[in-house]
């Protein structure tokens, strides 16, 4: 009986049901590339071209800890490797459609957002931001995918 109730929480930790945890993978290789800069780069603001959303609906199919909306790939979007300094860091989306961003950074940490930057773009700011990674994600609100423009700046 012991190995019967074994094996079922076996196959429930390997199930669909669970499958959540691995939607957005940091780990992966971002889709439209990956760049390295430092406290006061330039161009300021830094633009990556992308297409928006992808099949992970970021609501229902992710259990992060942030409460994140819009529909995402599981590989990022863009990658950054940041060295801080004394000013924000501040990913933007720019879009003929409502966008929205997830972004996990250096501390591991999900931070979320759907129309803070207004007209149906996505902000997430840094007032401090730490050295190290940051994983992007634009999704779009509704499903499909769209044309966006992540934009990068430490001077909002």
């Amino acid at each position: 009986m012991k190995d019967l109730i074994l094996a079922g929480v076996v196959v429930l930790a390997v199930s669909p049901i669970c499958s959540g945890a691995l939607a957005q993978d940091p780990a992966k290789t971002a889709t439209y590339g990956e760049i390295v800069l430092r406290a006061g780069f330039t161009p300021d603001p830094y633009r990556v071209s992308v297409t928006a959303g992808g099949a992970i609906d970021a609501y229902v199919d992710t259990p992060l800890p942030a409460v994140c909306v819009g529909n995402v790939a599981d590989a990022p979007d863009f990658e950054v490797t940041y060295e801080a300094g004394r000013l924000p860091l501040v990913f933007r989306t720019l879009s003929s459609v409502d966008t929205t961003l997830i972004v996990n950074g250096p501390d591991g940490g999900w931070s979320c957002d759907d129309d803070s930057y207004g007209d149906g773009d996505a902000q997430v700011r840094f007032d401090k931001p730490r050295t190290g990674t940051y994983d992007v994600w634009i999704g779009t609100f509704g499903g499909g995918t769209a044309s966006a423009t992540l934009l990068i700046t430490e001077t909002p």
